[in-house]
């Protein structure tokens, strides 16, 4: 792999590991702890929390009347989205195993947990459990897509784009046809970074639980 490539992969590994530490501050600052699925807040800070929190009554009064009549199309979106999730699901279930490539976490994608936040109303906390299952639905499947990508088709592209997946760096270079003849079974099958960091993500799942 390219020098600078694999330099800027280092870089960012170092930035996730100081955003998991900020993280980790923030739950102090909050007064939150994190038990495996569930968000613990101390009994005195949920009090706090629900002194913010808006009637529904009053929330549906100040709601903008053009937001209340977009929501039919933002809930519509859901039914094309769980027929996806579970056919990609099949998917990655089906041909991840012959094609050798890690399964995706699905629950490392789709997190829902601002539900657990009271200082939010009814409406506020099932909008946020819409976001997070469609945000991070969106994700998983385009984790999915870029590992199926690096399996069939790991070849950068000429143009710029400005969406790159987590397994674009280990693509081939446009152009470079030596290369692709030479490096595309080596580059197919190149996951051993994953199975490092499923195995990193299974021990600090341990530690939690303890």
């Amino acid at each position: 792999m390219d020098t600078k490539l694999q330099s800027l992969i280092e870089a960012i590994k170092k930035l996730e590991q100081e955003l998991a530490q900020e993280l980790q501050k923030k739950q102090a600052e909050f007064s939150y702890k994190i038990q495996g699925k569930k968000i613990r807040f101390d009994q005195e800070i949920r009090k706090q929390h629900k002194l913010f929190a808006t009637r529904i009554s009053r929330y549906l009064k100040e709601a903008e009347l053009q937001n209340i009549l977009t929501v039919p199309f933002i809930w519509a979106c859901l039914i094309p989205a769980l027929f996806l999730d579970a056919f990609v699901s099949l998917f990655q279930a089906v041909c991840f195993p012959i094609y050798k490539i890690p399964k995706v976490k699905r629950s490392s994608y789709i997190v829902i947990d601002r539900h657990a936040l009271s200082y939010l109303n009814a409406i506020e906390k099932l909008n946020c459990m819409y976001c997070g299952y469609f945000n991070g639905l969106i994700a998983y499947i385009h984790e999915i897509a870029g590992r199926t990508e690096q399996y069939w088709c790991p070849i950068k592209h000429a143009r710029r784009t400005s969406g790159f997946h987590s397994r674009y760096s280990k693509f081939l270079e446009y152009g470079d046809a030596e290369s692709y003849r030479q490096e595309l079974d080596k580059v197919r099958h190149a996951f051993e970074d994953l199975q490092t960091a499923g195995e990193e993500e299974e021990l600090m799942g341990r530690q939690e639980k303890i």
